[in-house]
């Protein structure tokens, strides 16, 4: 894994990291797996519509980082800076 992201889903239909928490943790940590080269990475995942869950299968986002990437996630102050960020 190199730029970009790196979707981990399960072979087995999940709806979200709380259906099932076996599959959740073979899920998490082959995301680990992928990861473990990188000096830092978010790991993402929704449960819930509320939570921003637009896709109702369980899947890990892997997204390499870098300082200053301007990537902007929803909890931090650079999502705000962005015009039309919602």
């Amino acid at each position: 894994m190199r730029a970009g992201r790196v979707f981990v889903l399960p072979r087995v239909h999940v709806e979200d990291a709380g259906t099932d928490p076996e599959v959740t943790v073979v899920v998490v940590r082959r995301a680990a797996e992928l990861m473990a080269g990188h000096p830092a990475v978010n790991l993402i995942t929704s449960k819930g519509e509320a939570a921003t869950q637009s896709v109702f299968h369980f899947h890990v986002h892997v997204v390499p980082r870098q300082e200053g990437d301007g990537l902007p996630l929803p909890w931090t102050p650079q999502h705000t800076a962005h015009p039309g960020a919602a």
